[in-house]
């Protein structure tokens, strides 16, 4: 990997066994792999979906803070629902970790399968890299 291409590790960021980094820093950008309702191990956590939703943002926040940022900097979210039933409940939740102005959003429902009910990336401004 490129020097100026960082990946984000450590401080109870996800360990997963599966063949991507949670988070990497390129330039004045840190761009966040889809995280969901894991344990530290990368082990699924199923529960009710606001649980689920919950827990898929604090892993989220692991990755911005490893790279010394929070929710405030995140510029673009892609949210990922398996129901559209929990649509209501995935804009209620999404209102404690972001604010206004909000970043870019996309939706996709129906796009999960059975492994888990939510799943975000992001991408979050982190600041010009050489200054």
């Amino acid at each position: 990997m490129p020097q100026d291409i960082i990946p984000i590790r450590g401080g109870g960021i996800i360990n997963s066994s599966l063949p991507f980094s949670p988070g990497i820093r390129a330039g004045d950008y840190v761009f966040v792999s889809g995280m969901a309702s894991a344990d530290e191990n990368g082990a699924i956590i199923h529960d009710e979906f606001e649980n689920e939703a919950r827990r898929t943002y604090e892993n989220l926040g692991r990755v911005l803070r490893g790279a010394g940022l929070d929710f405030d900097r995140v510029v673009q979210v892609r949210c990922y629902l398996q129901r559209q039933e929990d649509w209501d409940a995935h804009n209620r939740i999404y209102r404690e970790f972001f604010s206004e102005p909000f970043p870019a959003r996309t939706t996709l429902v129906g796009c999960l399968g059975d492994l888990v009910k939510y799943e975000v990336d992001c991408i979050a401004y982190a600041g010009r890299a050489d200054a």
